[in-house]
């Protein structure tokens, strides 16, 4: 696997979520004013990647809880579906950085190398081409903790235990901070919505590893979470959730969001 010296542009700025510095700045210090749920820091997050007017909020909420370990974490390990491209395995991007309004944040290729002999784990940038699950997140990474590396990971078709594997083999300690980007149901009226994403947020708070793409679009990652949760007996706590008519759009086709954290 080859890195590349290329920087990654924030290609969704000024569409999903704001492009000048100040005005996302503010946004940011907004949705992280929600208030502590948390007994301890997570070793790891569920939360949205709509545009920020439809899920700022619900993001929010789960990386307030990060606050005690802000200068602790310093990488983190992004995991969320791949909408655009469809492939086999998990793949990361070979840049040198990822670019948003708010700066740049350099990629853990190192990390990598702990996957080497996982054979569908490799790079495929163009995967990562106007891909919202990830760049969505890391304007809330940067508001949210100090210096940090990031390691980007698009998962395409990939069963809960290859997932699992590039979890484990990444753990670490209080330093590594895993992210997994998903949203909920999708296109339903909202009173359906609240039922399916009731039972949703029950199957995870569960631990589940069958959810399927009708609950969640980041299906597979959570599926591998939940399995690596369930051998290291953690603890799920929802922190909250809600759906698009509850926030800036209509209520007859909303898309579900919830944050979860485990530790």
């Amino acid at each position: 696997m080859q890195q590349s010296d290329s920087l990654r542009p924030p290609e969704l700025a000024g569409a999903w979520y704001p492009a000048l510095t100040r005005t996302l700045r503010a946004d940011l210090s907004g949705y992280l004013q929600a208030p502590r749920k948390l007994p301890k820091a997570p070793k790891a997050l569920i939360a949205p990647h709509a545009g920020y007017v439809y899920s700022g909020a619900m993001a929010g909420s789960a990386y307030a809880e990060l606050a005690p370990v802000r200068a602790t974490v310093r990488r983190v390990v992004l995991l969320g579906p791949a909408h655009r491209v469809g492939f086999d395995g998990i793949a990361s991007h070979s840049a040198q950085a990822f670019l948003t309004p708010l700066g740049s944040v350099p990629l853990a290729h190192q990390a990598l190398g702990a996957l080497a002999d996982l054979g569908y784990v490799g790079y495929l940038d163009e995967a990562h081409v106007g891909e919202n699950s990830l760049e969505l997140h890391i304007p809330f990474l940067q508001a949210a903790l100090d210096d940090f590396e990031l390691l980007p990971l698009l998962v395409g078709r990939a069963d809960p235990g290859q997932v699992a594997a590039v979890l484990d083999r990444l753990w670490a300690g209080d330093e590594t901070l895993f992210v997994i980007s998903s949203d909920l149901s999708h296109y339903h009226d909202y009173d359906t919505a609240r039922r399916l994403d009731g039972a949703t947020t029950r199957a995870i708070e569960g631990m589940s590893i069958d959810l399927t793409g009708e609950q969640a679009c980041g299906c597979m990652p959570i599926n591998g979470l939940m399995y690596t949760a369930r051998r290291r007996k953690m603890t799920v706590q929802t922190l909250g959730c809600c759906n698009s008519g509850d926030t800036a759009g209509g209520r007859d086709q909303v898309v579900g969001y919830g944050s979860y954290a485990l530790y």
